[in-house]
């Protein structure tokens, strides 16, 4: 078991010896308060962009559904005619190659997967570069027409000014024990939510009540929150079985589920809501897997995510490619499925969207086309 795995263990059931990593966590506080300061009072420099920007992130370490919502604010734009596109410091790619353009052929191992996942979902112009300065201009060379450029993960990025801030919060794994690492799982204060947009993800029930009892942000969440809609599973990889029929998993089935996700517990979950029986199987996030190790999974449906999917079709493609796939392997894809997840927001994130995006002249009633 990896060291990752163990603290997000610990993490999600508040173990007494992460109050141990205290003093480090008061020693990484007090580092984020100066640097933030800094960037503040401009001792350090910042990056304005030409276009206004909109970071969307989390103040927790995990998956917290911002790519799901990412895709479902594109695709809310693009249908209005905004021009926009997206930067990412492409976690789990290659840095040596950035900054980069994304586009439909692009690799997970070079660009990484939740930039590949974005631009397959949205046909969206988007960049990659942990220096979010170089991603913004390769993005705007490539594209001069964009009016507005959402950021992936970029909120504790103070190098990079930024117009708009929503952050999310997963209700479900709520604070924790509200300390910062390594003793608990936040990357900032709780306080850093005072100012910013916060979107409260909700369960797949959608009755998970947000664990912070402040009355304002209270009221934020019964208002701006969002939940994972779960679509028809897919095949992974149809083409290897040509014309095989072969029927989805049926409900009440058991299914090995394999995610490695921010938050895996979350796609267990929405499995078991949807009527499965769950062999669950957590990696850490941005896991790289092995067409080898999946092959341990067997005699049941291997259920997977779409941000895995992206990195285990590039597997399969690179396989194939070589040589044709053995009989194992063959029967491994017809057992491999993708459970597709839509983020379904409330009405007042778009109302709040709009005002936002009014206030920056961006005029969607009035916006050209693509």
């Amino acid at each position: 078991m990896s060291i990752e795995t163990t603290v997000t263990r610990a993490w999600q059931r508040q173990a007494a010896w992460l109050w141990l990593l205290l003093p480090i966590s008061w020693l990484y506080g007090l580092i984020t308060m100066l640097r933030r300061q800094a960037y503040k009072m401009g001792l350090l420099s910042s990056y304005r962009a030409p276009v206004p920007v909109m970071v969307i992130g989390n103040i927790s370490v995990g998956g917290s559904g911002k790519t799901p919502l990412i895709i479902a604010l594109v695709d809310y734009l693009q249908d209005r005619g905004v021009k926009v596109g997206v930067i990412s410091r492409g976690y789990g790619g290659d840095s040596s190659q950035m900054p980069a353009l994304v586009d439909a052929a692009s690799l997970p191992n070079v660009v990484g997967d939740e930039p590949c996942l974005i631009v397959n979902m949205t046909d969206a112009p988007m960049a990659v570069c942990p220096n979010r300065k170089q991603a913004i201009t390769t993005l705007l060379n490539a594209h001069p027409k964009l009016q507005f450029i959402i950021a992936d993960d970029g909120l504790q990025h103070y190098a990079l000014q930024r117009d708009i801030e929503w952050i999310v919060v997963d209700s479900a794994r709520g604070f924790g024990n509200k300390q910062l690492l390594p003793t608990g799982f936040l990357r900032e204060p709780m306080s850093r939510l005072e100012g910013a947009t916060v979107i409260y993800h909700e369960g797949p029930n959608n009755s998970a009540a947000p664990h912070n009892k402040n009355t304002k942000q209270q009221s934020q969440a019964d208002h701006l929150s969002m939940h994972l809609q779960a679509d028809d599973m897919k095949l992974l990889w149809q083409p290897v079985l040509a014309d095989a029929h072969i029927d989805a998993p049926k409900k009440g089935s058991r299914v090995h589920a394999v995610s490695g996700i921010g938050y895996p517990q979350r796609f267990f979950d929405t499995l078991h809501s949807l009527g499965f029986e769950v062999i669950g199987h957590p990696y850490p996030d941005h896991y790289e897997f092995s067409l080898a190790e999946l092959l341990q999974y067997r005699e049941y449906p291997v259920v997977i995510t779409t941000k895995d999917a992206v990195k285990i079709r590039a597997l399969l493609l690179k396989a194939t490619a070589a040589q044709t796939l053995s009989n194992d392997h063959k029967e491994l894809v017809s057992r491999l499925w993708i459970l597709p997840v839509t983020a379904v927001l409330s009405d007042s994130c778009y109302d709040n969207l709009q005002q936002q995006l009014t206030v920056l002249n961006i005029d969607m009633s009035n916006s050209e086309k693509l």
